[in-house]
């Protein structure tokens, strides 16, 4: 039965592909920024890009295995040296001709993440940190030499 098993494994073990961590970064139990963190992952860190889960990918970094940020990684060239030509068009489709990934974002949220949606008060904090009153305002956009302007809007 074992031998059987592998043999549904290694598909999978073949999708893993090599990355980089492109600056530190936490290495999550799961796909979310408030869960526990498996471990540091410094800048330039090599792992394996497993699967991606919305704008989180599952990585294996030595013997731990977790979730980071999809625009956390940079993937390693995947053109090697004997390639046909047939893998090397597809290799290219994957990470454009320089080897680097092209990453263009995460869109929306699916039905399940909206309904698992919690408010995170210290994330609110932070946030309120930035607020800024009106003579703030003003003092930084002298600062800045910046000048009031009237816009005149288009009508409708």
């Amino acid at each position: 039965m074992k031998p059987l098993l592998l043999l549904f494994l290694v598909p999978v073990l073949a999708w893993a592909e090599p990355a980089t961590v492109v600056r530190a970064t936490e290495l999550k139990s799961e796909p979310a920024t408030d869960a526990t963190t498996v471990a540091q992952l410094a800048e330039n860190a090599a792992v394996d890009a497993l699967e991606r889960k919305g704008g989180w990918t599952r990585v294996k970094a030595g013997s731990n295995e977790g979730w980071v940020k999809m625009l956390a990684l940079r993937y390693v060239a995947t053109a090697k040296a004997g390639d046909t030509g047939i893998a090397q068009a597809f290799n290219v489709a994957r990470s454009g001709s320089s080897g680097t990934q092209v990453t263009t974002g995460v869109r929306g949220l699916d039905e399940q993440q909206l309904a698992n949606a919690r408010p995170n008060p210290a994330e609110l904090a932070k946030l309120n940190n930035f607020a800024v009153d009106r003579s703030g305002a003003s003092a930084f956009a002298e600062q800045g030499k910046l000048m009031p302007a009237a816009i005149q809007y288009p009508e409708p």
